[in-house]
């Protein structure tokens, strides 16, 4: 009986679990957690990339050392990938741009986020949110590293030079281009060998 009651009293906070994602990428493995509570349009977004494969193949294609990682957004090859339209500007949940968190990459545009993500090295707070302006808006956290964050760091030393990716000259891109093999919801993997 009392293993009935403990269970009980643990299932909400099971269920209200945030979902968690492993990046297996050539530099080795990233686990993030997602902020679906206060990001949940990001989230959705993040999820449904995810979920779809797109991520797979992609590269991190624009490495600042002592500011962030950014990938999601490019094939190996350097070409752009098609992506679904721009999402709603979520960076005015309270959440900060610090170390090891993730959040949406964008153009001037404060709507303008698809695919691409990027990772914090350091503290980025002039990233974040101020007001609902051209220049207040930020970007969006919408989850946090939990397991890698040295092999964060890792890529984070890797020798960048410029190169051109979808027809236009880009800085900061690696020498030896970093992907992301597999990008997949941590769990799921194992239900799907149990399922054969």
């Amino acid at each position: 009986m009392r293993l009935v009651v403990a269970l009980i009293a643990l299932l909400p906070g099971l269920l209200l679990a945030n979902p968690v994602v492993r990046l297996d990428t050539t530099a080795g493995p990233v686990t993030v957690e997602l902020f679906e509570d206060q990001a949940p349009k990001t989230v959705a977004n993040f999820l449904q990339y995810v979920d779809s494969g797109f991520y797979n193949g992609t590269q991190f294609h624009r490495v600042i050392k002592g500011f962030m990682i950014q990938g999601g957004g490019f094939d190996k090859d350097g070409q752009r990938k098609a992506t679904q339209p721009p999402i709603q500007n979520e960076a005015d949940n309270g959440l900060s741009n610090s170390r090891g968190t993730l959040a949406m990459a964008r153009t001037g545009n404060p709507h303008s986020a698809t695919a691409q993500f990027f990772i914090n090295l350091v503290d980025n707070r002039n990233l974040d949110f101020t007001g609902k302006n051209q220049r207040g808006w930020g970007y969006a956290v919408f989850g946090k590293v939990t397991e890698g964050m040295n092999v964060v760091d890792n890529i984070a030393r890797e020798r960048t030079t410029t190169q051109r990716l979808s027809g236009m000259m880009a800085r900061d891109v690696p020498e030896v281009p970093i992907l992301i093999i597999k990008a997949y919801r941590l769990g799921e993997e194992n239900e799907e060998q149990e399922g054969q």
